[in-house]
């Protein structure tokens, strides 16, 4: 017998119950009433959905650790805090040359990204600690970077993790109208070049995020299955101060006290951004935009061909499981199998877990999608946006070569 989203979501963990405002009596509400449009079966996963959460449990069992950080998350945080902060504090002492400060600017830019990456993401998973209040700090830095974590909670934790790459739905797939992400995306003439730009163009994701793209989707009345979906006064509060916040530490203050002209500035903000954007947008594109993952829709009564934990494994891939460095920098996000089946367990735990997952899945005969190097990741991206750009692109194009 077919069940509807509600019998899927059981499978979920508990962030993709709600979309949990900083309020502390907030009572977490399922998510069925606002996407009931579209269902999942449970009918041909129990087996594989009691076998992966039973050989994990196990594994924290045996090894004694606790889902959540450990001292070697806790230190990766203070470097790339300390980094980040240490950067742009020797910027603003204006102590240093153009070059200089040009390469700190740099050295921000992938700090930023490192926050998102390594310590907001978990944070706003709930992943990072059991201490809600631990989450809801680090989780800030989030804000501080320029978006907003309430609304990357609904986008990203709720809608992007339960609905991967069903177009119309998943956010994740129209970051920009200057990029067509799934061969349900409308096409445009330009997009014929978007292998070309698209790179670039990821480059812009921070600065859209800072000026417009928050404001836009609180101003939304749909927001992917949510329909006429209204926001806490105190979350539209905290984006307007948490915003002010960000223009004032990466605009107001540079600007103030640093002896630069404005083109000097420009240069220094921009490539910040860009650095951080570029990282951002292809990581996050190389789990889910790359041949094999599949972009899959319901049927005309809005039920899914899979249950939702298949459909999590059929689109979503892994990548460069070898590079230690990169795993460390972009908080396990290659390993984002794991991390969609798992969401509230600490990125760190990740590559103890990845073996156990491919066990299960080979037994099971379910698909787990991997590039072995980040340069395979990003060709293989590289490849599905040239074949996404024609405009009679369909999902049979999308095959590897």
């Amino acid at each position: 017998m077919d069940c509807g989203v509600t019998g899927t979501i059981q499978y979920l963990d508990a962030s993709l119950w709600t979309i949990p405002p900083r309020d502390r009596h907030h009572k977490p509400t399922p998510p069925v009433a606002q996407t009931a449009k579209i269902r999942f079966s449970n009918r041909d996963a129990k087996a594989f959905v009691k076998d992966v959460r039973s050989r994990v449990a196990e594994h924290f069992v045996q090894t004694g650790q606790s889902r959540k950080a450990d001292w070697r998350m806790v230190v990766k945080t203070v470097v790339i805090l300390g980094v980040t902060a240490g950067a742009y504090g020797l910027i603003m002492t204006g102590q240093f040359g153009l070059g200089q400060m040009w390469f700190l600017s740099f050295v921000v830019g992938l700090g930023m990204a490192g926050i998102g990456f390594s310590v907001a993401h978990d944070a706003l998973h709930g992943a990072y600690s059991s201490n809600r209040f631990v989450n809801a700090a680090l989780g800030f830095t989030f804000d501080l970077m320029g978006a907003n974590g309430y609304m990357w909670k609904i986008t990203h934790n709720v809608i992007h993790h339960t609905y991967t790459n069903i177009h119309d739905v998943d956010e994740d797939l129209t970051v920009s109208p200057l990029l067509r992400l799934s061969p349900g995306a409308r096409h445009y003439w330009f997009h014929r070049f978007q292998h070309r730009y698209g790179f670039l163009a990821y480059g812009l994701a921070t600065v859209n995020w800072l000026f417009a793209k928050d404001f836009q989707q609180f101003m939304k009345r749909d927001i992917g299955p949510y329909e006429d979906k209204k926001h806490p006064a105190g979350e539209i509060a905290i984006l307007l101060v948490s915003k002010a916040l960000a223009v004032t530490w990466m605009i107001v203050l540079p600007l103030m006290f640093l002896d630069i002209t404005w083109w000097q500035f420009l240069i220094g903000f921009l490539t910040a951004h860009m650095t951080a954007g570029v990282i951002l947008g292809v990581i996050f594109q190389l789990a889910h935009v790359v041949e094999g993952p599949e972009f899959l829709q319901p049927d005309d009564e809005g039920t899914m061909e899979y249950a939702w934990l298949i459909h999590e494994m059929r689109t979503t891939s892994n990548f460069a499981f070898a590079n230690k460095p990169l795993t460390w920098y972009i908080g396990g996000l290659n390993y984002q199998i794991e991390h969609h089946l798992f969401p509230q367990t600490c990125s760190i735990h990740y590559p103890d877990l990845a073996p156990i997952v491919q066990q299960v899945a080979a037994r099971h005969d379910v698909p787990y999608h991997y590039n072995p190097t980040l340069r395979e990741a990003i060709a293989s991206h590289y490849r599905m946006l040239r074949k996404l750009g024609p405009e009679a692109a369909t999902l049979k194009d999308l095959a590897p070569a």
